[in-house]
């Protein structure tokens, strides 16, 4: 991987040069990075933005993930098909998909001007399994956001608006066996499931699903890595 995470970040570093120093007014650029789950999309994104900010000798790139967009658990259960919501609950349906596009639709907005201004964003909190609102702050001082989620370019409305307000797009692929494995430990050190039996059915049954319907319905990203373990 180490070869993908220093082509990458070679990659973002290039992608601000050439557009700060054009004669546009821009002052950050935004990454829209996708993957099924178990791909190691959150890895990629700290990887890149640890080498980004050692290189310059301070914070300016930090990742985005869109887990704050989950649906509470409170609003899964007021619909109609509740047991299923929260079965299913990482499925593109169980995301607040226009509120991810308008977050980005801001951070979008916020690339151009004489400083970029700070923009909130919701976190999750694993032990409570629920999004906390501005949970996340991104500074002027950020120049480079990475945007990590599963669905991110998923062609389906209002996903598929997303990559128009990117400067680049990216995906990462895993086998699905490697995903598996990695997706069971996954549930259970956050305590969704108990056993690895559990925790593999889980995976069977959502996990792996929401990454078939990732690939199948993919807007084709300007880059796409293959992940793989690392010895």
């Amino acid at each position: 991987m180490e070869q993908i995470y220093s082509s990458l970040t070679l990659r973002a570093v290039d992608f601000y040069r050439k557009l700060i120093t054009e004669d546009s007014g821009q002052r950050r650029i935004l990454i829209a990075l996708a993957g099924p789950p178990g791909s190691g999309k959150s890895t990629v994104a700290a990887q890149v933005v640890q080498r980004i900010n050692t290189a310059a000798q301070k914070t300016i790139a930090t990742s985005l993930p869109m887990d704050g967009f989950h649906y509470t658990r409170a609003h899964l259960d007021t619909l109609p098909n509740h047991v299923e919501a929260h079965a299913r609950r990482g499925a593109s349906w169980t995301f607040d998909a226009d509120g991810v596009v308008a977050l980005l639709k801001i951070l979008s907005a916020s690339r151009r001007g004489a400083v970029p201004v700070t923009v909130l964003a919701p976190s999750f909190d694993h032990s409570i399994k629920d999004p906390i609102a501005d949970g996340i702050s991104i500074g002027p001082e950020i120049r480079i956001v990475i945007a990590e989620g599963n669905w991110l370019l998923l062609d389906r409305e209002p996903w598929k608006q997303i990559p128009k307000y990117v400067d680049d797009t990216w995906f990462v692929d895993v086998d699905a066996s490697l995903a598996r494995q990695r997706i069971a430990a996954r549930h259970i050190v956050s305590g969704i499931e108990n056993t690895w039996e559990a925790a593999l059915n889980r995976a069977d049954t959502n996990d792996l699903v929401n990454g078939e319907d990732v690939r199948d319905h993919l807007v084709r990203p300007n880059v796409r890595v293959m992940s793989v373990e690392e010895n």
